[in-house]
């Protein structure tokens, strides 16, 4: 469940970066966005499902 929230953590930093006035490189910020987006909904996906999501 740690790894789910960490996601959610690094999700809201992302969209800070982006959203922020002096954003350098903002067109790969959004690639980075999408990729992150991502990942979470597959996290939140396996946090639901109720598989081990925090083995490694």
């Amino acid at each position: 469940m740690s790894r789910v929230l960490i996601s959610i953590l690094i999700f809201g930093f992302l969209v800070l970066f982006i959203s922020s006035p002096f954003a350098a490189l903002a067109s790969l910020m959004l690639v980075l966005l999408v990729a992150g987006f991502v990942s979470l909904i597959g996290n939140i996906f396996q946090a639901i499902i109720g598989a081990n999501s925090d083995s490694q």
